[in-house]
């Protein structure tokens, strides 16, 4: 059982995910991001790995990354901080990147420092699941590692069902299909959307991403789902506010 699954049987509703890049707004930031999001009482981290051309990111999660690289930030030094707070960080963490930077990296060496780091989840949106199925899963599972698949409301029926059998944490539930940032309310449109994945009766726990920003959108994604992540707001806020505020931020997501 990896430390999402254990958290999943302690608690499976309104769950609160945070992410940030790693190496934004500081380099050496990465450890009180953590300390602050843990002790403010969020449920899992994400931690993104910050890369120069993302598909999935939009404008403010594009600039944390050009930020954080411009900093320094790489592979050996995120994977160094996470290794050096491994013992001290109780909240789960969720590793968020691209396929390039696996395989620029080593896909051995890259699951040999996931695991060094205590993290057991990851989240590579454009790994193609005939490729998961064929070469990553094997790898994956060696090392302890699960993979979190996306869906959008283009998602197939059948496919959803798919990623379901092939999902042991959670399914990652794109609110729109288009790129990470505040969007506003939520739409009718995006409701009918989660009613349709709620009424599937899936095994895997669902978390609801892009676009969830305030109390209100995460109320209401909640109703449908059992959590969501929030990564552009917090960035903003981060930004804007710095980290040593972030109890604030969370506070507001939870309470409004």
């Amino acid at each position: 059982m990896n430390s999402l699954q254990k958290l999943f049987g302690q608690k499976d509703n309104n769950l609160l995910s945070i992410f940030f890049t790693a190496g934004f707004p500081d380099l050496n930031g990465t450890e009180t991001i953590i300390s602050e999001l843990s002790k403010a009482g969020v449920d899992f981290i994400e931690v993104g790995l910050p890369y120069s051309d993302p598909l999935a990111d939009g404008p403010t999660i594009q600039h944390s990354s050009s930020v954080a690289l411009k900093n320094g930030m790489n592979l050996d030094v995120v994977f160094e901080q996470l290794i050096s707070i491994k013992e001290k960080n109780p909240t789960p963490l969720v590793l968020m990147g691209y396929l390039n930077q696996i395989i620029k990296y080593g896909e051995e060496a890259f699951c040999e420092k996931v695991k060094q780091c205590g993290i057991d989840t990851i989240i590579i949106p454009d790994l193609p699941m005939v490729e998961y199925e064929s070469h990553y899963k094997p790898l994956f599972d060696k090392y302890g590692i699960s993979n979190v698949f996306l869906i959008t409301p283009h998602t197939s029926d059948e496919r959803i069902r798919k990623i379901d059998s092939l999902t042991s944490t959670f399914i990652y539930v794109v609110a729109s299909a288009s790129i990470t940032g505040a969007k506003g309310e939520v739409s009718q449109q995006q409701i009918e959307y989660f009613e349709r994945i709620k009424s599937m009766n899936l095994n895997s726990k669902l978390i609801v991403g892009f676009g969830i920003s305030d109390h209100q959108t995460f109320s209401t994604a909640c109703t449908y789902a059992n959590g969501t992540i929030i990564g552009s707001a917090y960035i903003k806020y981060l930004d804007k506010n710095g980290v040593l505020k972030s109890n604030e931020f969370v506070k507001s997501i939870i309470k409004g």
